[in-house]
């Protein structure tokens, strides 16, 4: 299992302490230094069943710099990801790409249901 979070994220924190818990197998990648691939992005995106901006993370710095709650709607998917891609920052975290499924976020009632646990 991938665990791409940023280690200084207080919500990651949470999430690493809680596979750890659980005893879940990981290996874990800091988003920030390095950031997914556009092909890795689509993928994820595809396996997680999820709307494409549920993967912007709205309440970072870079996100509100950049204005993207306006420009985003007018933006290709195609654009969004090659966005996504440029900056680990912009990408939602943590995020949890299992066998057949990907977590976007902590919600703790998620995780334990996509792990059994």
């Amino acid at each position: 299992m991938l665990f791409v979070c940023y280690p200084k994220c207080t919500t990651c924190q949470k999430a690493r302490k809680w596979l750890d818990e659980a005893q879940v197998s990981y290996t874990e990648r800091d988003i920030k230094t390095d950031r997914p691939t556009e092909d890795e992005l689509r993928a994820w995106h595809a396996a997680s069943g999820l709307p494409l901006k549920k993967f912007f993370n709205t309440s970072g710095l870079v996100y509100k710099s950049l204005e993207l709650s306006k420009k985003l709607p007018s933006m290709s998917e195609d654009e969004q990801y090659a966005l996504l891609a440029t900056d680990g920052m912009l990408v939602k975290r943590p995020i949890l790409v299992g066998d057949g499924f990907v977590l976007v976020g902590f919600r703790e009632a998620d995780w334990a249901a996509a792990l059994g646990k």
